[in-house]
């Protein structure tokens, strides 16, 4: 039997960690500095894909600025971490629905409860980007790059003409690809457990790519997030803090303001520091697009 061609390929999440051989036997003290230690690998091997996260970044700049979506899809903890990530895109930075959204295999239910066999369904993996149109831009997420689910979702939609990149932990190589954004996070602690270094990781890098897109398509200004939602007590709060901190004006004036905006934090600052009415401020946002600091200037 030639053991080279029986051997089983193995993702690099899937291989045996050698840090963890005695987890079992070891103080909760010891455990927790093993793992703690392990979750610098995911810091750094973020780092080090930077350069692709920013490709991926720009490409989801133009997609959205010529009317397009930029759509994650994964399995598992993968496609959780997206629907994480896409919903809060409206209450962080006022985007609509629908500009960044997420698909996750198994559908709805799938986000608290597995949903067997769906991460090898590739029929429906090609059903689920039905909707996808040269205009948008697809983001695959899969720890092991190699779930059907998302490869299948990925190639109907390069078929369709989207911008079609992945984000993984494994080596998996795919050239009908825009690109790849590898994650060299290593073996995990358990075994085969992505949710750990893997989810991490990706995580990080949703988060750098939602919020850098928001920040080149004008939805943050001077360290603020000044398009954020003021749809709860907590959030008005902060509404009204970031209004306070830019334009110097006392709580009671940013409260008023903010209610005069219509709710909309950015659209108070411009109407409290150029002295103008909701419907000129509006329109002063709109001629930049969306840019407060282009407005002001």
């Amino acid at each position: 039997m030639d053991d080279q061609k029986d051997k089983i390929h193995c993702s690099p999440t899937e291989t045996l960690n050698p840090k963890s051989i005695d987890l079992d036997i070891l103080s909760t003290q010891d455990i927790v500095k093993i793992i703690n230690n392990e979750d610098i690998n995911a810091v750094n091997a973020v780092k080090k894909a930077s350069s692709e996260i920013a490709r991926a970044i720009d490409d989801a700049v133009r997609v959205i600025r010529n009317g397009g979506s930029l759509v994650y899809i994964g399995a598992g903890t993968s496609g959780r971490l997206g629907v994480l990530d896409a919903s809060e895109m409206y209450p962080t930075f006022s985007l609509p629905n629908g500009i960044i959204r997420a698909i996750i295999a198994g559908g709805q239910k799938a986000i608290t409860t597995p949903v067997e066999g769906a991460e090898d369904d590739l029929e429906a993996g090609r059903a689920s980007v039905h909707d996808i149109t040269n205009k948008d831009m697809l983001l695959g997420i899969s720890a092991s790059g190699g779930a059907p689910f998302v490869i299948s979702a990925l190639k109907e939609g390069k078929t369709k003409g989207a911008r079609c990149w992945m984000l993984t932990c494994g080596d998996n190589y795919y050239d009908f690809l825009d690109g790849m954004i590898k994650l060299e996070v290593g073996a995990e602690i358990i075994a085969g457990s992505s949710r750990l270094k893997a989810g991490t990781a990706t995580k990080m890098v949703l988060n750098i790519i939602s919020t850098t897109t928001m920040i080149k398509l004008g939805r943050f200004y001077k360290g603020y997030m000044v398009d954020v939602v003021p749809s709860n007590q907590k959030l008005k709060k902060r509404a009204i803090g970031i209004i306070t901190s830019i334009t110097g004006c006392d709580v009671s004036t940013a409260s008023e303001i903010l209610e005069k905006s219509g709710g909309n934090c950015k659209r108070a600052i411009l109407m409290y520091l150029k002295n103008i009415s909701k419907i000129e401020a509006e329109e002063i946002l709109n001629n930049t697009g969306g840019s407060l600091r282009n407005a002001l200037e």
